[in-house]
């Protein structure tokens, strides 16, 4: 039995985190990578340059969640079938997964500049194409490309931070970015609405080109913080990247599809995870064995940043969690349109942006741990006071519990960057911000795709113990059919009584769909309240990276 089909179909839209990368201070100084100019103030031209980069990183993600509200439109457009659709969704991320980890080889062979400009100009190519689709196959293939070159942005512009910047100006502008690129997750659904329905679906993608053009004229420019070094393709791992490509967008693709196919049942993802798990075999093989691996995993022995990414994959997937839920229970269970949703889950945007000059401070202040513990046990409290939703919730019952969840991102954003990326070498940076890229999309995956499974299984769990105490027999139940039918009559003559059954169904339904969103809340807040249980571990970030060194 399936009921309320709408409640597996995905968002898709919170994929790309927007948790990013701060960079604390080691523990040990030797460990850490030093500025390019110790001891000098970021001039003018770095952070024109700077902003410039986190303008690019404000489209790459918001291209993944502009088109999510415009779907129907564009499926229309390109006569598309409601299944073919989500390909629009999915080429693009498993572009973005395959290219992610790959940026660290690319930024060396390449230049950071150059990989950074490249990309940037590719994407606003890709998204003029993908204005241009007349097919869904040129949709699909046009964002392939676009996600391709997305994927090479997020991880480009963290070596340059950590380069340029230090001490107080660091920690402002990496909170500048997490705000900015945060109010994307929210903003984006809004904005591709918005444009559809004033314009149409193609300006979802026009709208790129112009600051797409400006973002590459201005990092050409002002970024220039290491050269090209073509002696690696001499060793270039080709086996090494067809086996990471085929492991990773295989897994992306299952971990996509899976919720809408009902996993293994479906030979075709059956097929998926099968590849997937022989290639991720010989992919660690390989990258474990030959002496220019095309990502080096051995980061990962370095416990603040292997730590440190997995408390940014917890935040991330507590932040994607919600980003669907909230809204898909909003639309589902109380019928808002896409404006009243916007306006509902604006809040937390708004308290993260409240939050923000407050959130260095806290950081310079206090342990980075301390810091981290307070955050994810708000955000488990959070999800506690969410976890009361009733069927007439709606924004004076959510706005306390999406306060407390903004203010617990900001809490968790910093501490957790700054842990994972603070102690790792300057030899090391480019390649560890591109794992830790990775983990965080694939936490996002992993999330969205548990969300989906676990949703279809808690709602047939409830609607089968519902409906057993709903059946003619019980007088409240014969009363209501009876009124139903009665009021029904005039408008539906000769069928009242099926059409009061139906609504019956309906509102049985909903309740189980009230039930499952709670309990789906309350395994969230769990997951949060083990990962404090870790903070234990991780090693203390030297205070000092907080000091006014300049």
């Amino acid at each position: 039995m399936s009921w309320a089909p709408g409640v597996l179909r995905r968002a898709g839209s919170t994929r790309r985190s927007q948790a990013l990368p701060s960079f604390a201070a080691p523990s040990r100084p030797a460990a850490a990578a030093p500025p390019a100019e110790t001891g000098s103030q970021p001039s003018l031209r770095d952070w024109i340059g700077i902003l410039a980069m986190s303008v690019g990183l404000f489209m790459a993600i918001m291209d993944v969640q502009i088109v999510t509200s415009s779907l129907t439109q564009i499926q229309g457009g390109l006569s598309a079938s409601a299944d073919e659709i989500s390909w629009v969704q999915t080429a693009y991320l498993i572009a973005d997964v395959v290219m992610v980890p790959l940026t660290g080889t690319l930024s060396r062979l390449l230049s950071t500049r150059v990989l950074f400009v490249t990309a940037t100009l590719g994407f606003t190519g890709a998204s003029a194409l993908c204005a241009t689709a007349t097919s869904l196959g040129q949709m699909i293939l046009y964002r392939a490309l676009q996600g391709f070159c997305g994927g090479a942005i997020t991880p480009s512009v963290f070596p340059v931070v950590y380069t340029r910047f230090r001490g107080p100006p660091l920690t402002k502008l990496m909170v500048l970015i997490s705000v900015i690129l945060n109010l994307s997750s929210t903003l984006g659904p809004t904005i591709g609405g918005f444009l559809t329905d004033t314009l149409s679906w193609h300006w979802l993608f026009l709208v790129n080109i112009v600051p797409g053009i400006a973002v590459a004229v201005t990092v050409w420019l002002c970024i220039d913080i290491d050269k090209p070094d073509f002696s690696l393709l001499r060793y270039f791992d080709v086996i090494g990247l067809v086996l990471m490509a085929t492991f990773l967008g295989c897994l992306e693709y299952a971990l996509e599809e899976g919720p809408r196919w009902d996993w293994l049942d479906d030979a075709t993802i059956r097929a998926a995870v099968v590849v997937s798990s022989i290639t991720a075999g010989f992919f660690f093989w390989r990258v474990l064995t030959y002496h220019q691996p095309i990502v080096n995993l051995r980061t990962f022995t370095n416990r603040n940043f292997a730590l440190g990414s997995f408390f940014t994959f917890l935040t991330g997937t507590g932040m994607y969690s919600t980003t669907y839920l909230i809204p898909l229970f909003l639309a589902q269970v109380r019928g808002f349109s896409a404006l009243q949703i916007g306006e509902t889950v604006f809040v937390a945007g708004i308290a993260q942006l409240a939050m923000s000059p407050f959130s260095t401070q806290i950081a310079r202040r206090i342990d980075l741990r301390l810091m981290l513990a307070i955050g994810l046990g708000l955000f488990a409290f959070s999800m506690y006071l969410t976890a009361g939703l009733t069927n007439q919730a709606s924004f004076p019952e959510l706005l306390v519990p999406q306060v407390v969840r903004g203010v617990s991102l900001m809490c968790c954003y910093l501490p957790a960057n700054m842990i994972a990326l603070g102690t790792v070498p300057a030899d090391q940076l480019k390649n560890a911000s591109g794992l830790y890229g990775l983990t965080r999309d694939l936490g996002g995956a992993i999330a969205l795709a548990s969300v989906g499974t676990i949703m279809n299984n808690r709602m047939q769990f409830h609607w089968n113990r519902l409906i057993e105490d709903v059946n003619a027999a019980r007088p409240a139940v014969q009363h209501f059919l009876d009124t139903q039918s009665e009021r029904l009559g005039a408008l539906i003559p000769g069928d009242a009584q099926s059409a009061a059954v139906k609504l019956l169904g309906g509102l049985v339904q909903r309740e189980a769909l009230v039930l499952t969103y709670n309990d789906l809340l309350l395994l969230i807040a769990g997951f949060f309240v083990v990962g404090l249980t870790l903070i234990p571990l991780v090693r203390r970030p030297r205070s000092a990276f907080f000091a006014d060194s300049h």
